[in-house]
């Protein structure tokens, strides 16, 4: 029995879209990034780990942007929403 690789978001899935978790850590990490790499730019005191670390966090979320985008997460057909789950 093979397992599914891939992508199983096809035409009528429903996926998580904007609610991904791994969306709101990639934008996270960009809004970050991006001020890290903003203050590296107007400082003037010779040190440059603002900037390598807004680099890392922006190709981070560029990273989590793709896997997000790549291999979404799919909702079940039979998922109702207003169902709680059981405790255990």
């Amino acid at each position: 029995m093979a397992s599914q690789q891939g992508n199983d978001s096809g035409p009528g899935k429903r996926t998580a879209g904007a609610f991904d978790v791994r969306f709101i850590i990639g934008g996270l990490l960009a809004v970050y990034g991006l001020v890290l790499v903003i203050v590296a730019a107007v400082s003037d005191d010779g040190r440059s780990i603002n900037l390598w670390a807004g680099v890392g966090m922006l190709a981070a979320a560029l990273v989590f942007g793709a896997w997000a985008r790549l291999r979404p997460i799919v909702i079940p057909e039979d998922f109702e929403a207003d169902k709680k789950p059981a405790i255990h």
